[in-house]
Parts: C-alpha cells; structure tokens; sequence
C-alpha cells in the first residue's frame, strides 16, 4: 500500500484515515504538506504527528500501537520521591518554551543528527505564540536544566520531545507537568511510541483505534480556566 502525498499549498487539505498508516514502517501515513498550525492542529487532532530527517520531505505517523498515559497515573520511583521532596529543581511552565524546544534539538549522544530542524523550530514556536503548544521546565540555581514541550488541545496534551542537563531534570519536569496538567483537567497524554524511559513513568500501550476514540471524547472538552496562565 503506498502512503498519501500532501498538497503544501492546501493547509486544509484533511489527511488519510489513520487506519490506511503502513504497518512497516509502523505508521507511516502520509508525505509532503506544510507545517503549517492550521494543519499541524488538524494533524494532532486526529492522532498524526510529523517526524523526519533533514533533507526528506515532511512525513506524518499515527503509529499502532500508541503509547499513552493518564496524568493522575504517572509512576514516581522511590529515588525519585525523595529528590521531589528534597526540593532539587525549580518547576515552571511556558517560561522558556524557546529555550526548551532549542535543547530538545541537540543531538543526543551517539546520533547523527536531529529530527528538530529548523523548519520545525519555526513551526512549532508559531504554535507557541498561538497558545497550542506549551513547555515545561525544570531550573537548578537560575539554570534551565531539564523540560520537554508539547501540543495541547482540549484536554490531551501530545508530549512531542523532553531534555535534560541533569540528572532526572527530565524526569522531574514529566512528574510534575503531569501533576499539574491533572490540576487543570487533563485526561490524556499521548507519548507516541514506546521508550523504557517513558515505560518506567507510568506509560502504556492502547490499539490506533482506542486512542482515536479517546480524541474524539477529549480534544473538544474544556480545561481548567487558569490553564497556562502565568504563574
């Protein structure tokens, strides 16, 4: 089965069924497009996500199955705990959402590259200004240490990337962001695709089906009113 091929110039141009993604490579479902935030809000709205290299042209996934967690389920580890209550980092969120996104990019130890061009950077800091895409840091001594951004939409947030330049800062900014995204009334986190560092906090794996239903239940259902207002 060949995937679709996206018109750049059509932002409304709708996507596939996501049930027509390959099964190898897991997901793939369509090329081309633009990034535009009209379809890249379209995009997660139905469980699609960009992801590619350099050089290649935009590809879209809604892999099967979807890795996911519930923000009031985040798993938090005996040694964990006790560095949340020690009170080690800072917490904030969309204080440096520039700032995280930009981290996130650097290549990570034994890659080639990165997968956050520059094209994306753009993109997603328009999403940013637009209010649907949102970060959360962690901070040691006026540091920016750890964090990881996101698209929020009703009440699903898509993690898309997380950093650290500490030790579990990452994992820090994931605990707390899901407890404050509980707070405002969040139901779903998607985390994409399966890592152990996401396995060991908590996520689990649902059918492509599910979590299509799960958008459809959650994306237009309202958060809390003080959500990502400042602090």
């Amino acid at each position: 089965m060949m995937f679709a091929i996206l018109d750049p110039h059509d932002r409304a141009q709708p996507f596939p069924p996501v049930a027509s993604a390959l099964a190898e490579p897991n997901g793939l479902l369509a090329a081309g497009g633009c990034l535009s935030p009209e379809r890249l809000r379209n995009a997660y709205r139905h469980g699609i996500f960009p992801w590619f290299n350099a050089g290649e042209p935009i590809l879209w996934w809604s892999p099967d199955p979807r890795w996911v967690l519930a923000p009031e389920a985040v798993k938090v580890s005996r040694s964990l705990g006790k560095r949340l209550r020690r009170g080690d980092f800072a917490f904030s969120y969309d204080r440096a959402f520039d700032a995280v996104i930009l981290a996130c990019s650097a290549p990570r130890t034994g890659a080639g590259g990165t997968w956050l061009t520059p094209e994306m950077l753009r993109a997603y800091g328009h999403l940013h200004r637009l209010g649907l895409a949102h970060s959360f840091e962690t901070w040691r001594d006026g540091e920016l240490v750890g964090g990881l951004y996101g698209v929020a939409i009703g009440q699903v947030f898509f993690g898309e990337s997380m950093f650290h330049r500490a030790a579990d800062a990452s994992k820090v900014a994931f605990v707390l962001g899901c407890r404050q995204l509980a707070a405002w009334g969040y139901r779903l986190i998607d985390c994409q695709v399966h890592t152990p560092h996401l396995e060991s906090l908590g996520a689990g794996d649902i059918s492509r089906q599910m979590f299509t239903e799960l958008l459809e239940r959650h994306c237009e259902a309202p958060v809390a009113a003080s959500a990502w207002q400042p602090a």
